[in-house]
């Protein structure tokens, strides 16, 4: 089944790159509680690792982002830490790690955050990954039970500890693709 957001051309989605963090700062700082604002310098770094895979959605024409997702082919149970880097994962990529969605309020209620997120599953599925992550913050977790993630315990005490740097509600989700049959 393909997803198609509620809006209509002249809206794109394209990579993320490092030119890109003045524009998910924005979108961020729009978004997000001040305690969840991440520095300028660690975007930067994140969005310039070989292993990020992050999107965003641009109007044709305007340079500016509307919405965006973050994220990085990574390991079940590493949880980057707020303000922390995207480390390359030092075992096979298992799972895609959705470190970040944010869709500006004009666009809210119109699938945007959905369909970036099933746009990445797509490229997860097509890489042979079944598994997605993250890190649930702000209550939402009902959002991300609707997309088929569940609430699942770390066993690292450093996992752990990087998962507390997001508040003592943050919650560490993980989503398994059903396996396809012929």
């Amino acid at each position: 089944m393909t997803l198609q957001p509620a809006i209509s051309l002249p809206w794109r989605v394209r990579e993320l790159t490092a030119a890109d963090v003045p524009g998910v700062q924005q979108v961020q700082a729009v978004c997000y509680g001040d305690e969840f604002i991440e520095s300028r310098e660690v975007f930067a770094r994140r969005l310039s690792v070989a292993h990020q895979c992050s999107i965003g959605l641009v109007r044709d024409g305007d340079v500016g982002l509307h919405a965006y997702a973050v994220a990085y082919w990574s390991v079940l149970e590493k949880v980057t830490p707020l303000n922390g880097d995207f480390t390359e994962p030092e075992h096979i990529e298992q799972l895609l790690y959705l470190h970040d969605v944010s869709v500006l309020p004009l666009l809210s209620g119109q699938g945007v955050a959905r369909y970036l997120i099933e746009t990445l599953l797509a490229q997860a599925s097509a890489r042979g990954i079944a598994q997605a992550a993250l890190v649930s913050v702000q209550g939402s977790q009902g959002y991300w039970e609707r997309l088929g993630f569940q609430p699942y315990a770390l066993h690292d005490p450093r996992q752990q500890a990087n998962l507390a740097t997001y508040g003592p509600d943050a919650i560490y989700m993980l989503r398994t693709a059903p396996r396809q049959t012929c």
